[in-house]
């Protein structure tokens, strides 16, 4: 069977997606998949069969799986039994943890609100473990994403198979009984012990890479420096991998047989030590598929001398064990990353590899042909890739393999034997950290480095793949001059199809994304041309103590609009429009102009701009963004569409809302009225001067609000269809009664209700689609 497991990991694999996405589609794939093996590995019909079987197998293993990926608690359950089984996470004033609740035997998350800086200090430092716990609080579901390509929290605590939360009403450790810990929480405690005695004893930035490198916990981390790691294509060197568990293991296993132990008992020894190191590092999928494969190598050598377990066939193993028990796994990008790099690098062994000799040239081809294997992946989940990832690599790799990885093991081994560090190594360690994150911070923000494609469809991938195993195959069959111009050809398509597809593609949108309680549309041109986005949401933010700030703040311009934007390969604005000052319009605008090149802002004329507005006019000026203040009047114009400028009145003085930007235009054959949060004084004005002006889609003013969208103007008007942009249970009550009957005779679509509205076009025609009818959640 030598060799042969890579193939049954296939057809399992398969069985899994056949379950878990499009029924039909991957089982003419499998039908067709049979038929190579057939025609080109010669598998008679017993092997056929038994391929088949594997496929049933993982297929209702899977559809097992998804029937039982839901919670069994009932939403009018408010006292809870907890035993404590996660490490806890404190952020701002906001404390989580992940418990089993011992009656129905459900994992929780468990959600508190911290009433004071010295009961922040008390949970961050209390361990948890080993306490059976009576709390009363309020079950609820996740969050979902309501936007298109937006991280689906939901899903995301589905397949760590967590249903529900629990927000408390009380301390979550006001009424506990000791119980006696099973084996697998105290190694957990152990990890929570030793993560804290890190952030106790060494400073910060170190205390940080040494949780992230020896416990595999990224907690500590600063916010912006993980996000330039990110950037920087490096942030998997912060996660325990395959070649971390590989060097420890080699290191401990050297030790053993220098001080005179037996290779039969340090083999021994470490089939035992791996599952134990598994929980000790976090276990995520990097670590798991590293310490699977381990053990799987051992245990063969162990006890089957005879037969020889192959790199390939120990990573095809360890895909089909963990696949099995865990189908829901391959929706995680990490463990989608860690197996394809991996069996990228494990196949191109025998034939890439060898020609390159020195560390450098190696070195350089193990990164290259790592990036090749996760380019799909990233694009899927990140929309973009770092062309410095490669340089970046070929930098950190080796500090961190060979520097940080061994450098901090001796650090919290010498700290924790003589209870203290000498500060030589301390202030060494400090300076290397100091100089690689200056470093890294100048890479990420090389801009032009950035490549975004947005989302991959389904046929877009699978070109992905196709074009990536053309040049892996032109690649191993070697490099004469022809093969050459046809890899450099292929590598060319491959990082410019998609946005040709993108620029190519003959429909239209219009989207209003769902920010929340404010506004923020985008109007994109098939054909480059024209793409415009209207206000950017923005997220209120409130004076509050330093200790209740999270380290990294919701933003919806950062967290909601970008990832949008990107997700649709837009990486160009031709207009931003910010129809006026208010935070709910305008401040996701920074984070806009720092990702997302913007040629021209355009702001209402008024006489006294806002401090936010002011302060986008000066990141504008740095950035060479020219900045043109509208009013009634102006225009611009594209192949397709003219856009008018119906309010304010130039220099207006007066209410913020009632100088907002007005904007009609006809766009995919339907007349639009986008008007910020006009105030029915400025509707009135509008509708004396334009006493014709019939709509056939209004974008409801304040967020239907009864202070916009009189019934003067309604009647005046005429739409047939209206958008309101609203927050979900918002603090306003918004949208009101009276505006809702108001536009009763019209086709209403509403944000908190239907996520993002997309208007689809083609020409002079279109469709609009509610995200949340469209998708199941």
């Amino acid at each position: 069977m030598n060799g042969k497991y890579f193939y049954f990991a296939i057809v399992a694999l398969l069985g899994v997606l056949t379950s878990l996405f499009s029924f039909l589609p991957f089982l003419l794939l499998t039908v067709i998949y049979l038929f190579l093996l057939h025609r080109f590995k010669m598998y008679n019909s017993y092997q056929l069969l038994f391929v088949i079987c594997l496929f049933i197998i993982f297929f209702l293993t899977s559809e097992h799986s998804s029937a039982d990926n839901k919670s069994k608690l009932s939403d009018s359950l408010s006292t809870f039994y907890l035993q404590y089984t996660e490490n806890t996470k404190v952020d701002g004033d906001l404390f989580q943890v992940t418990a089993l609740e011992r009656n129905s035997k459900e994992k929780l998350l468990i959600r508190y609100k911290i009433n004071s800086e010295e009961e922040k200090e008390n949970l961050k430092n209390t361990n948890f473990y080993g306490r059976l716990c009576q709390v009363t609080g309020q079950l609820k579901d996740a969050s979902f994403t309501k936007n298109p390509n937006a991280f689906n929290y939901r899903k995301y605590l589905a397949t760590k198979q967590v249903y529900k939360i629990v927000e408390l009403g009380e301390h979550p450790l006001k009424n506990c009984a000791a119980v006696k810990s099973s084996p697998l929480t105290m190694i957990k405690e152990l990890r929570f012990k030793g993560i804290r005695y890190l952030e106790e004893h060494f400073p910060s930035e170190i205390a940080a890479l040494s949780a992230a490198l020896i416990f595999g916990d990224r907690s500590m981390f600063d916010p912006e420096v993980l996000m330039d790691y990110q950037k920087t294509g490096i942030v998997h060197l912060l996660a325990i991998s395959g070649q971390h568990v590989s060097l420890l293991i080699g290191m401990v296993f050297y030790l053993g047989i220098r001080s005179g132990l037996t290779r039969q008992f340090m083999m021994n020894f470490l089939l035992v030590i791996l599952p134990v190191y598994a929980i000790l590092t976090g276990a995520s999928p990097s670590v798991i598929r590293a310490v699977l494969m381990i053990f799987l190598v051992l245990f063969i050598l162990r006890w089957k001398k005879q037969l020889k377990l192959s790199p390939i066939d120990a990573i095809s193993l360890t895909l089909m064990i963990y696949v099995y028990f865990t189908p829901l796994i391959i929706l995680d990008a990490g463990f989608q990353l860690s197996f394809s790099v991996s069996f990228a690098i494990i196949l191109s062994t025998s034939s890439i590899l060898p020609r390159y000799q020195q560390i450098i040239t190696s070195m350089v081809a193990i990164s290259v042909i790592a990036q090749l294997a996760a380019l799909p992946i990233l694009l899927y989940h990140f929309f973009e890739i770092s062309f410095i990832s490669i340089a970046a690599n070929l930098l950190y790799i080796p500090l961190f393999s060979f520097v940080f990885l061994p450098g901090f093991y001796l650090l919290f081994f010498i700290q924790t034997i003589f209870g203290d560090t000498p500060s030589i190594l301390i202030n060494l360690f400090m300076k290397i950290i100091t100089l690689a994150n200056r470093i890294i911070e100048q890479l990420a923000d090389l801009s032009f480095a950035q490549l975004i494609t947005g989302r991959p469809n389904l046929l877009n991938f699978m070109a992905y793949i196709l074009i990536i195993l053309i040049i892996f195959l032109l690649w191993e069959a070697g490099w004469e001059q022809r093969r050459k111009q046809k890899v450099m050809l292929f590598t060319f398509v491959l990082f410019t199809f998609q946005n040709v597809w993108n620029w190519a593609n003959p429909f239209g949108e219009v989207t209003m994304i769902d920010v929340g309680q404010g506004d923020s549309i985008l109007i994109h041109y098939p054909f480059g041309q024209g793409t415009y986005l209207i206000d950017t949401g923005g997220s209120v933010q409130f004076e509050e103590e330093d200790w209740k700030k999270a380290a990294k703040p919701y933003e919806v311009g950062r967290d909601v609009v970008v990832p949008f934007l990107k997700g649709k390969g837009i990486k160009k604005l031709d207009k931003l429009i910010l129809t006026h000052g208010d935070s709910d319009h305008t401040g996701g605008a920074l984070a806009v102009l720092e990702e997302i090149k913007v040629k021209q802002i355009i702001m209402p004329s008024v006489a006294e701009p806002s401090n936010s507005e002011l302060t986008i006019i000066k990141e504008a000026k740095k950035k060479g963004i020219q900045v043109v203040k509208a009013a009634e009047g102006s225009q611009w114009k594209n192949e397709k569409s003219l856009f008018f400028v119906v309010s304010p009145v130039k220099n207006y003085q007066g209410e913020r809302n009632s100088g907002s930007i007005a904007i009609v235009a006809n766009i995919g054959g339907l007349k639009w009225f986008f008007g910020g949060d006009l105030d029915q004084e400025g509707e009135e004005r509008i509708i004396k001067k334009y006493p014709n002006l019939n709509i056939d889609v209004l974008k409801a003013g304040h967020h239907g609000s009864k202070t916009s969208s009189s019934e003067i103007f309604i009647n005046a008007i005429t739409p047939s269809v209206s958008w309101i942009s609203v927050g979900e249970k918002n603090r306003y009550g918004h949208p009101d009664n009276e505006v809702l009957e108001r536009l009763s005779k019209t086709t209403v679509f509403r944000t908190d209700l239907h996520g993002a509205i997309t208007y689809t076009f083609y020409q002079e025609s279109g469709t609009f689609s509610p995200f949340l009818h469209n998708i199941k959640q």
